[in-house]
């Protein structure tokens, strides 16, 4: 299974850091450190960027803002730091940051060091060997469902963690700020999208409850042991964890959940498995974490809705990147139509008024 573990690659071309300015500080702030950095990067990313460090045996993960970053909340190192270095003390997946630096003189943006961990991070629709089994299948989106319900339940003021967002008025203002973040990453009108927006507004649920939330959660976020894929070992990418209501992170999670029945354009770009035999549809996924958390049933629709939508604007920004030249990266050059199809995957969700 080592051959299926998450490995780095060359940096591409306009992501490279510093490597001489960031050895000389990673030494000074971190103990044990020596012999010469050398600099490989995690490619399969959309969003911040990571790189593996490695001095002699030592291995370490750096995560920075994507260059032509032009929404500092979205991709804030700082509070991803805080959040890690307060949520890994209570909840065992979280990995152990170890340093923050906000000097933009030594790699050209603010950053942070964790620690780096070894697993299988399932990418695209195809499932490796060990999950070939419809069972296996079937025993992973347990264990995928529970540890979202899971999360939601944690104690998160016992983790310090009590004033990382404003519960009160969160379903509003995500709402608000998704419609604003799409309009300030217009490249072109996108009719199905801009449909999709105008309904939410219209259909805002009246009840809210509230937990620490992940904000995408989905397979390739999560990495598993390489000897029991059925197992979780950790959970990544927290920039966008907050505390907020759960239903509307399930929701982004039910977006990412793509299902044989969807649209090819979707099924195309997979974020994991979830097409394969054995996988649970986006219903069942809402029944299992009904069952496991214990919580009050809420009609789906609207929070897999909200979840398209937020999908769709979160891949419209990527693709704007490229339009306006800030990533030479050759994946996101038809990122257009993915925003299209997402958006005609809610309007299609509202008119058979089922996820």
């Amino acid at each position: 299974m080592s051959s299926l573990n998450d490995k780095p690659a060359p940096v591409r071309a306009g992501e490279q850091l510093d490597v001489a300015r960031l050895e000389s500080y990673l030494a000074d702030v971190i103990p044990n450190v020596q012999g010469r950095l050398s600099i490989q990067q995690f490619p399969s990313g959309f969003s911040n960027l990571t790189y593996c460090l490695q001095f002699g045996t030592l291995e370490l993960v750096l995560r920075r803002p994507p260059f032509g970053n032009q929404v500092k909340s979205a991709h804030d190192m700082s509070r991803e730091f805080r959040v890690l270095s307060q949520l890994h003390q209570i909840y065992e997946l979280a990995p152990r940051p170890l340093v923050f630096c906000d000097d933009a003189a030594v790699i050209g943006a603010e950053f942070y060091v964790m620690e780096r961990q070894h697993g299988v991070i399932l990418r695209g629709p195809t499932a490796p060997d060990g999950l070939a089994n419809p069972k296996k299948i079937r025993q992973l989106c347990q264990a995928f469902v529970d540890n979202l319900a899971r999360l939601h339940a944690l104690d998160y003021t016992a983790a310090g963690l009590g004033d990382l967002g404003r519960p009160d008025g969160y379903v509003d203002r995500q709402i608000e700020g998704w419609i604003k973040r799409y309009d300030q990453a217009k490249t072109e009108h996108v009719a199905e999208l801009e449909r999709l927006a105008s309904w939410l507004d219209q259909h805002r649920p009246t009840i809210q409850s509230t937990s620490l939330i992940h904000n995408d959660y989905k397979y390739d976020n999560l990495m598993l042991n390489p000897n029991d894929l059925t197992q979780i070992v950790a959970l990544l990418d927290w920039e966008m964890t907050t505390v907020g209501d759960p239903w509307m992170d399930l929701g982004t999670t039910l977006a990412y959940w793509v299902q044989p029945d969807d649209a090819s354009m979707l099924r195309q770009h997979a974020f994991g498995p979830t097409l394969v035999e054995g996988s649970m549809s986006r219903q069942e996924i809402v029944d299992r974490y009904l069952e496991f958390s214990g919580g009050e049933a809420r009609d789906p629709l609207f929070y897999y809705c909200y979840g398209l939508f937020k999908l769709g604007v979160i891949v419209q920004q990527i693709f704007a990147r490229f339009v306006r030249g800030h990533t030479q990266d050759k994946r996101f050059a038809k990122l257009d139509r993915l925003v299209l199809a997402i958006g005609q995957a809610g309007l299609t969700a509202i008119d058979r008024e089922t996820i």
